[in-house]
């Protein structure tokens, strides 16, 4: 792998305070937020990007919520977040727009990533890896609920997962039934 690191530095949040520290891997740019006394067995999320969610509030999909607890968390534990830019499960913000739109007809999210020709979720996580070996980290308590981010974490070991469920509503109730029934995430 061919990485780029940045340099560290503060950022003062609603969170709390965190240092970040960025990783370019080709064309993409990762963030991670970490607290400066980091647990030794930190808790991690592993959070990709999610424009609409995240930045605008979508509520088509749970992504903000999980970052903001993800982010509370991280600041009362001392742990880590690890901000991924794999947007709409990797395939791109206009692709992401085409698949609501697909949705808007009455697709699922996996229906519509398959009518554009992508798989239900293109996403890896092999930086993941790098980061924490970077980091020195050799264990971790993942929070997560998709088994996918789970078995392709390696080199470090995964002493807990933590579930991390935020309250549906009827725009994201679907959306997180097929997470959960074809996906297999652990809702």
């Amino acid at each position: 792998m061919n990485i780029q690191i940045s340099e560290v530095a503060n950022l003062p949040s609603r969170f709390g305070d965190f240092i970040v520290k960025a990783f370019k891997e080709g064309e993409k740019e990762h963030l991670v937020i970490y607290t400066k006394d980091m647990d030794e067995t930190p808790i991690v999320r592993v959070h990709s990007e999610c424009l609409t969610g995240d930045a605008i509030g979508s509520l088509k999909c749970d992504c903000r919520d999980q970052l903001e607890f993800a982010l509370q968390l991280a600041s009362e534990t001392n742990g880590m977040v690890i901000y991924l830019r794999q947007e709409g499960r990797n395939i791109g913000l206009l692709n992401k727009i085409n698949a609501y739109a697909l949705q808007d007809k009455g697709l699922n999210t996996i229906e519509a990533n398959h009518q554009l020709g992508f798989a239900a979720d293109e996403r890896t996580y092999e930086i993941v890896t790098y980061i924490l070996h970077h980091f020195n980290i050799k264990k971790i308590k993942l929070l997560t609920n998709n088994p996918d981010k789970v078995s392709a974490i390696s080199d470090v070991e995964i002493v807990e997962r933590i579930p991390i469920v935020m309250k549906s509503n009827k725009y994201n109730e679907e959306y997180l039934d097929v997470k959960k029934d074809q996906m297999g995430h652990l809702l």
